[in-house]
């Protein structure tokens, strides 16, 4: 009876208590076991990172790299401009193809030239040419195919275009400096004609004694200024003839090229007029002055 007593009633309650008291020593035990790892691992973690810490300043305190050596060490065997030249060159580089490496050798195709170079015989040759493709390109712009017009460079054109401009220029300037030197020539005559008007006072008192008039005198100093203007104009025509003969003879020897300077009948005629005419105005004003001159006064003087 009593140990069915025991059995039945005590078992159970022993079985619960000693379920209670391993419970509370298991979670103990799980909490001290866990706080301890916990802890452990935290100070693994600080000890394993002051390790790699200080391997890391070992590492970097036992390298050392010399800047100056590392840049001796690398040498191009380009300059600047060449090494820029390749680069563009790189970034400017096609497909290589069978095509563009014939078109790059020279090789045009004659049924479907890119350009055509024409070389005329002489300037009335390229003239005709330049005429046929002016014909040509009205044609098809009249037809409505603007497409087939043929665009050209008239490289001879523009140079003697340009050579045209220089000799333009050069041309004016030498044309200032002989417009000074017809200036100045005037102001020297009119001051050679007004030193012989007061040369010749008494000779021009004498011929207004004799009966002279004021236009008289004055017709005999402007006669003497169209004779010097005249012998002036027709000595340079002549230097400049007897000028030419050795110099076209060179220039047909040396360079082909006939009558290189020449001076036609006309330009020499009004070379000779504006010549007259300059010293007649240059001697306008010592002639008047001549005719105004007192006969009384004129015979005094000495």
């Amino acid at each position: 009876a009593m140990t069915d007593y025991v059995q039945k009633q005590l078992a159970p309650y022993l079985q619960q208590a000693m379920d209670q008291v391993t419970k509370t020593i298991s979670d103990q035990i799980a909490a001290t076991v866990s706080a301890q790892l916990k802890a452990g691992a935290a100070g693994l973690m600080d000890q394993m990172a002051t390790q790699v810490s200080s391997s890391f300043a070992n590492l970097a305190s036992a390298m050392h790299v010399d800047a100056s050596a590392f840049a001796r060490a690398i040498h191009f065997n380009m300059d600047a401009e060449d090494l820029s030249s390749l680069m563009m060159s790189y970034a400017k580089a096609s497909k290589l193809t069978y095509d563009n490496n014939l078109t790059t050798l020279g090789y045009a195709d004659e049924a479907d030239p890119i350009s055509v170079k024409i070389f005329p015989r002489d300037f009335e040759a390229k003239e005709r040419v330049l005429d046929r493709i002016d014909a040509y390109n009205k044609q098809v712009k009249a037809a409505g195919h603007d497409e087939q017009a043929i665009s050209y460079t008239d490289y001879m054109g523009i140079i003697m275009g340009s050579v045209t401009d220089i000799v333009n220029t050069i041309s004016l300037v030498l044309i200032a400096f002989v417009s000074i030197s017809l200036v100045v020539s005037s102001i020297m005559i009119g001051i050679i004609t007004y030193i012989s008007v007061l040369e010749r006072k008494k000779e021009i008192g004498i011929l207004r004694a004799i009966g002279a008039s004021k236009r008289n005198v004055a017709n005999v100093f402007n006669a003497e200024t169209f004779i010097e203007g005249l012998i002036a104009g027709v000595f340079a025509v002549v230097v400049v003839v007897l000028v030419s003969f050795p110099v076209n003879a060179w220039a047909l020897a040396a360079k082909q090229v006939p009558n290189l300077m020449s001076l036609p009948v006309q330009d020499a005629l009004v070379l000779i007029a504006i010549s007259v005419l300059l010293t007649v105005v240059a001697g306008l004003l010592p002639a008047r002055s001549a005719s105004k001159k007192d006969p009384v006064e004129a015979l005094r003087s000495e």
